[in-house]
């Protein structure tokens, strides 16, 4: 049973010192304890410096203990740094960042896990070819995130809480999104995707990147990566983001796809 996984974290004012991130509510960096010999995957992982500064995952099970994977992050700019790495079932990663050295300062990271095969779990997710297959018309559903200030996920609401317009009984594939403010993530969760998070970097300039992101990760991949959610299920169909100190609001525009069979 397919499954995506969005886990998010923060330090404070960590300066050039490595810190370990404080993980999200609801999260946790063990990875779960998929069916022995399916694929795991780390597809994507990324940060929202407030000052130029590394992320680093690493794990006994990565190439090495000591550097593992180390990626430089510029101030503002949440973007994909990470290509491809897969996982081990139960493996607990370390994830820890550098950065801003101003009191109060929270550096926030994000990583997006992919199961093939996690038991418990029913996400319903399709490849690039079926949603050209099957797309209908194209949707936008907008939410304004009432972000807060600690770098946990806040500003959670249902996504027909200000515009209720999905087609009744309907399967929606979620392309991909647009925020209006920079911020570390944004996320949709939902029974369709195992009520787990799944989501994406919130840059508000790299439009080219975000209003296709499970798209582009289809593609790129080559598996089933696109997140169907039907619209029986839209009052459970949750949307937030993660912020850091200054808790900037943003304007969340989710890009659907209406399918047809």
């Amino acid at each position: 049973m397919k499954a995506m996984e969005l886990l998010s974290g923060f330090v404070t004012a960590p300066s050039t010192t490595f810190t370990a991130l404080t993980i999200c509510a609801g999260n946790s960096l063990t990875v779960r304890n998929a069916v022995e010999g399916s694929r795991v995957q780390l597809l994507a992982a990324w940060g929202k410096h407030q000052t130029a500064g590394n992320i680093r995952v690493r794990s006994p099970q990565l190439h090495d203990n000591v550097q593992g994977i180390r990626m430089y992050d510029v101030a503002a700019d949440p973007v994909n740094l990470l290509p491809d790495q897969l996982l081990e079932p139960q493996d607990t990663l370390t994830v820890e960042a550098t950065g801003s050295a101003t009191g109060g300062d929270l550096e926030l990271a994000s990583l997006l896990l992919y199961y093939d095969d996690l038991p418990g779990i029913e996400g319903r997710f399709i490849t690039a070819a079926d949603l050209f297959s099957r797309t209908k018309n194209i949707m936008t559903v907008e939410n304004t995130l009432a972000l807060g200030t600690t770098g946990q996920y806040t500003g959670q609401e249902a996504i027909n809480s200000e515009f209720d317009l999905m087609k009744a009984n309907t399967d929606y594939a979620l392309i991909g999104y647009t925020v209006s403010a920079v911020c570390g993530c944004v996320r949709w969760q939902g029974s369709d995707v195992g009520n787990l998070g799944i989501g994406g970097p919130g840059h508000p300039t790299k439009k080219n990147v975000t209003a296709n992101w499970f798209l582009r990760l289809a593609q790129q991949y080559d598996l089933a990566l696109i997140p169907i959610f039907n619209s029986a299920n839209k009052a459970g169909i949750l949307v937030d983001g993660q912020q850091d100190e200054d808790g900037t609001d943003t304007i969340l525009t989710s890009i659907f796809a209406e399918l047809g069979n």
